[in-house]
């Protein structure tokens, strides 16, 4: 699911990717969107976009002389679970594109999409943030940590800290992920009173005797959880959201794609139906013929091919001998001639 650093990241592809373009016409939304129109026209405007926390607004800004004459126009989209931007040209849009923004003529017809496979997200006229949400864990710290420390009486922190985290009227932009990983780095219980873990915040201040090149080392190097809130998304942001995801045939491949991937471990030999059914496995030193290995002298030949197993092989010189009775014979001996 996008969060604060998925908007910011989506705010600036549309920055590059419309920077230098001129949009023309109509804005154009899917039929099966329930999303509302956007009553938009104009025969030359620009776009631009920001983010704030998990909401991004468009600007559709009229160049001078367009016609019709008219004010520029704001969107602010949140979302939701699958929510993108995408460039692509006007005759290969891509599937769940519900609102598409195209360039004017004479240059190749492309198309600023909003693309959205789940339809959970949502776009409003007007360019207002959406009320009741917090400053930007991002882009508005300072704010965000006293929005938090002066509210710390309120009802949303009787909860546990997993969930308040996900409170947009404390923590605008942060998410599951982020969630998730800052707990881990703090090694706090995802299940604690979210009120026990923010008090402490309150209660501790820094030395007064620490300078203030002391004071910006120490955290560093301890952060707390509100700093983390402002930190690790920062760090998603400057590693660009990358994924390990694959990309379709003919796409343009960076540095980082053309890397190989190190070999799998190597696994270890499974057992074989041999050894299964109870029979040995076979081993190096039972190699057949042929083969470049050498038997071992010590390891007694196997069986030539056609003889029936569980049976010795025998050979001439090795014929079982009768065995003779030593014992007198029971017959009754002819008496001797006289």
């Amino acid at each position: 699911m996008p969060e604060g650093p998925e908007l910011q990241l989506a705010s600036r592809f549309v920055n590059e990717a419309c920077r230098g373009l001129l949009f023309g016409g109509c804005v154009e939304k899917s039929p099966i969107s329930r999303n509302p129109e956007v009553p938009f026209e104009s025969s030359a405007y620009h776009i631009s976009a920001s983010a704030r926390g998990k909401e991004l607004r468009l600007t559709l800004s009229p160049l001078p002389g367009a016609q019709p004459p008219r004010e520029p126009l704001a969107l602010v989209f949140r979302f939701g679970m699958s929510g993108s931007f995408q460039l692509a040209p006007g005759d290969a849009l891509p599937a769940h594109a519900h609102l598409r923004f195209y360039t004017a003529p004479p240059s190749p017809r492309l198309a600023l999409c909003f693309v959205d496979i789940r339809r959970f997200g949502r776009w409003d006229i007007g360019g207002e943030w959406q009320p009741g949400r917090g400053p930007c864990v991002l882009l508005e710290y300072e704010q965000f940590r006293e929005n938090v420390l002066r509210n710390i009486a309120d009802k949303a922190f009787d909860r546990p800290i997993c969930e308040a985290l996900l409170d947009q009227r404390f923590f605008n932009g942060i998410g599951n992920y982020l969630r998730a990983e800052i707990l881990y780095r703090l090694r706090i219980p995802p299940f604690e009173k979210a009120r026990t873990v923010l008090e402490a915040l309150q209660q501790h201040k820094p030395s007064p005797e620490l300078t203030l090149s002391q004071k910006i080392r120490a955290k560093a190097q301890n952060p707390d959880l509100l700093e983390l809130c402002h930190s690790v998304p920062k760090e998603v942001v400057q590693l660009g959201g990358r994924s390990r995801k694959k990309k379709s045939k003919g796409a343009p491949q960076g540095p980082e794609d053309r890397m190989e991937d190190p070999p799998p471990p190597s696994k270890a030999p499974s057992r074989t139906g041999r050894a299964r059914r109870g029979h040995p496995e076979q081993t190096t030193a039972q190699q057949p013929e042929g083969t470049s290995l050498q038997r071992d002298p010590e390891v007694p030949p196997r069986a030539e091919k056609g003889k029936r197993r569980g049976r010795p092989a025998t050979s001439a010189c090795h014929q079982p001998q009768s065995i003779k009775a030593d014992t007198a014979s029971l017959a009754p001996q002819s008496p001797a001639a006289p």
